[in-house]
């Protein structure tokens, strides 16, 4: 991986993101992306740390097509895609006059008077993006929520030094997003679906709104939709039709409600005809220091994650990268 690739990761903080899984999502991954061309799917985007980590470590991805109901975000990609000049420029002069400004009082001032402009301005995408970025990065410990009108409602985070401009992420970010050819979705799930076709192989990786754990951790959707049961319920049976398809592999996570309540097996009941296991969600700072890395998630998916290891380990297969030929591009797959 050559250095700017180090360098990507995900441009913005979202409550839920994959960072610290993406060791165990990458050992559960299907086979078939380790041998073949494939077309990645993401239909619940948000901050893109698996989608920054398959575009980084799967060359041999033919399309892509990511998705998100959040319009803002959807945007910011499509910005950070085919305009990350402007984005840069338009986040500099944020950043040069926020840290220009002497007292964190007077800090929360400019914070609420660009979340007014965010909801109520008329901004064009790069001036809406760049908010969206400056707000994410500075309000608190960024949270994206709307309230019922749909607005963007977190209070101000009262960060020292918080990080605004991040040029060198991101430009690696959007050369990497520029190397694929990548669809953005700002539809409902379900629209995903409408790409399947026979001669290409499909990896989906779902990270949907999680199911709340109990009462108390009811934050479950960060747009003024909340993703409730019957969603959880539907998005199972979008499963099950993407099932039907042979050459359409799936992976999805969530909460694991039934190792806090054992008799909530919501999941368990849903999925039952799927492979469902569980692994540990690493967390970094939790009040209760008996619960600190010993959270852990579902990840369920439709075809044998131990028949992917073992296939994995036994064959020790390794993607070397596309080498492009006259705009063609060539796999070679290596046995060490």
């Amino acid at each position: 991986m050559n250095q700017q690739n180090n360098l990507v990761k995900p441009f913005i903080k979202w409550v839920g993101g994959k960072g610290q899984l993406l060791p165990q999502l990458e050992a559960n991954l299907p086979p078939e992306v380790y041998q073949q061309e494939f077309v990645y799917v993401e239909p619940f985007v948000g901050g893109g740390a698996m989608l920054f980590f398959m575009l980084s470590h799967f060359p041999n991805i033919k399309r892509v097509v990511i998705n998100d109901v959040n319009t803002t975000l959807t945007d910011t990609y499509q910005v950070l895609k085919c305009n990350v000049d402007e984005l840069i420029a338009c986040l500099r002069k944020i950043e040069n006059h926020y840290f220009s400004i002497p007292t964190e009082s007077e800090r929360k001032e400019y914070y609420l008077e660009m979340r007014r402009s965010f909801n109520y301005g008329l901004l064009d995408k790069i001036e809406k993006s760049a908010l969206f970025v400056f707000l994410n990065h500075t309000c608190f410990n960024g949270l994206y929520r709307e309230n019922s009108r749909g607005l963007f409602n977190v209070p101000f985070g009262k960060y020292t030094n918080p990080t605004i401009c991040n040029e060198p992420v991101l430009r690696a970010d959007s050369e990497l997003l520029n190397k694929f050819d990548i669809e953005i979705l700002n539809k409902d799930y379900i629209f995903t679906g409408e790409i399947i076709n026979t001669h290409e192989d499909f990896f989906f990786y779902f990270d949907p709104p999680y199911r709340p754990l109990s009462a108390t951790s009811s934050f479950n959707s960060y747009v003024k939709e909340a993703f409730d049961d019957n969603c959880q319920r539907a998005l199972a049976a979008f499963c099950k039709y993407l099932n039907r398809y042979k050459n359409v592999k799936w992976m999805l996570s969530n909460s694991d409600c039934s190792s806090v309540n054992p008799t909530d097996t919501f999941f368990e009941d849903l999925y039952e005809q799927f492979f469902i296991q569980r692994v540990e969600a690493s967390r970094m700072v939790n009040a209760n220091a008996s619960k600190r890395g010993k959270l852990t998630e579902l990840l369920i998916s439709n075809f044998n994650n131990k028949q992917t290891k073992n296939k994995i380990n036994s064959d020790r297969l390794t993607i070397n990268k596309y080498e492009s030929e006259d705009s063609l591009r060539h796999i070679h797959v290596a046995v060490v």
